[in-house]
């Protein structure tokens, strides 16, 4: 009796792994993954990540974030906004950044009052506009780069979102080009291109649609936003988010076109989407591949993932307090040769920065560590601490007070 027990044991203990661990598990954690059995949750610690440990994962970091010099607002009464930085270069002795700028007799009215003033959204009627420095913290506004065309061009309504790509000498502005009042079709718009010789300008416009919408009843029908390009194995590979599966709750996911040329033609590429989460996720040539911060929507967001062959992206770290809309300082983004170095800085933009009835949007800086050629601790923290207040401003909002209400009114009744 005693060895049928035995034997139960062993072979209960052998199909579950128990066997070949005859003491528990280190208590200095190893650096590299133990051979020996181990949960999921262990197996995943040391093969989805770069390191076991968060400080040690060159794709973890916290996020700082510092107020800009240079911009006005308008006294944030609405009129004035400024958001969606492309990423930053370093030409001519000084940055320059490329954004979203809105200047309008009002703050946004909704697409039910719009008109050819009143803007519909925060990102209605706008044009593209430039900035330098030569610290980061301090901007000097140099006005227009990219105005709205006359009608019936591409982005006539307006144009939004811009990023850079510098190639062969010349400089590139891909954008959205809106030819309708945010709001009224589902901000569908499609992706268009200026051209220069320098970050000054000035910019031809290309005139045409450089990446088509999707054809009816794909992912992409509708939108093609937030133009992100790169240099990329001799290839421009151009990252885009798409929204899509209908209202009320849009589901946005990140695509790639690829092209010989700047001006195209683009293709898709056939594992559209590549990342499924992030609203306007921003991207950075890492080690032989690519990066990606991941901010909003999606069950992977709060992630910075990574993708080896720049398609296939897994999750390298999970973070908080990511920036939005992120423009970071890419010294490699044309050139990285598969030996991407990462970022530490760039600019980023708070949405309703005065509230939602004056909804406009400011420019900000945020400094970070997810660069091979820096080591900064402080960065890599991974206990945050935030004073009551911060919490206290996620509070519950009236309809969710009332449904407690009624809960405690039902029980106490009973």
């Amino acid at each position: 009796m005693k060895t049928t027990i035995l034997n139960f044991i062993l072979f209960f203990s052998t199909g579950f792994g128990f066997a070949q661990n005859t003491e528990g598990f280190p208590f200095i954690l190893p650096n590299e993954k133990p051979d020996r059995e181990m949960s999921l949750a262990m197996e995943r610690n040391y093969n989805a990540y770069m390191a076991p440990r968060p400080e040690h994962n060159e794709l973890y970091s916290q996020f700082k974030y510092t107020k800009l010099q240079g911009f006005d607002y308008n006294g944030g009464d609405g009129t004035i906004s400024r958001r969606d930085p492309s990423k930053i270069i370093f030409a001519n002795g000084k940055y320059y950044v490329w954004y979203t700028y809105r200047n309008t007799p009002t703050h946004p009215q909704g697409a039910d009052k719009c008109n050819d003033t009143i803007p519909s959204s925060d990102w209605d009627l706008c044009d593209i506009w430039y900035a330098t420095s030569e610290d980061g913290f301090t901007w000097e506004e140099q006005g227009v780069a990219v105005p709205r065309p006359p009608k019936p061009n591409v982005g006539w309504r307006s144009v939004t979102t811009t990023d850079i790509l510098v190639y062969k000498g010349k400089y590139y502005l891909y954008y959205q080009g809106f030819m309708e009042a945010s709001g009224l079709r589902g901000d569908d718009c499609p992706v268009a291109v200026s051209y220069a010789d320098s970050p000054d300008g000035p910019w031809t416009p290309y005139n045409k649609i450089v990446i088509e919408n999707g054809a009816e009843g794909e992912w992409d029908q509708y939108s093609i936003h937030d133009p992100h390009p790169f240099v990329y194995k001799d290839k421009i590979y151009l990252y885009y988010k798409s929204d899509f599966d209908g209202d009320p709750r849009l589901v946005r996911m990140q695509g790639l076109a690829m092209a010989d040329n700047p001006l195209g033609p683009f293709t898709k590429h056939p594992l559209n989407p590549v990342i499924a989460s992030g609203h306007e996720t921003s991207f950075f040539p890492f080690k032989e591949g690519m990066a990606a911060m991941v901010t909003r929507d999606g069950n992977e967001h709060h992630t910075i993932q990574y993708a080896k062959d720049g398609v296939n992206f897994e999750i390298a770290s999970i973070v908080s307090l990511l920036p939005n809309a992120a423009g970071s300082f890419v010294p490699d983004a044309f050139n990285s040769k598969g030996n991407g170095r990462g970022i530490t800085w760039g600019l980023s933009h708070v949405i309703a920065a005065n509230g939602w009835e004056k909804n406009h949007a400011v420019l900000l800086r945020f400094d970070c560590d997810l660069s091979l050629d820096i080591d900064d601790p402080d960065m890599k923290n991974h206990y945050e601490y935030y004073r009551p207040e911060f919490f206290y401003k996620h509070g519950l909002n009236e309809k969710q007070l009332k449904r407690i209400e009624l809960q405690n009114k039902e029980l106490i009744t009973k």
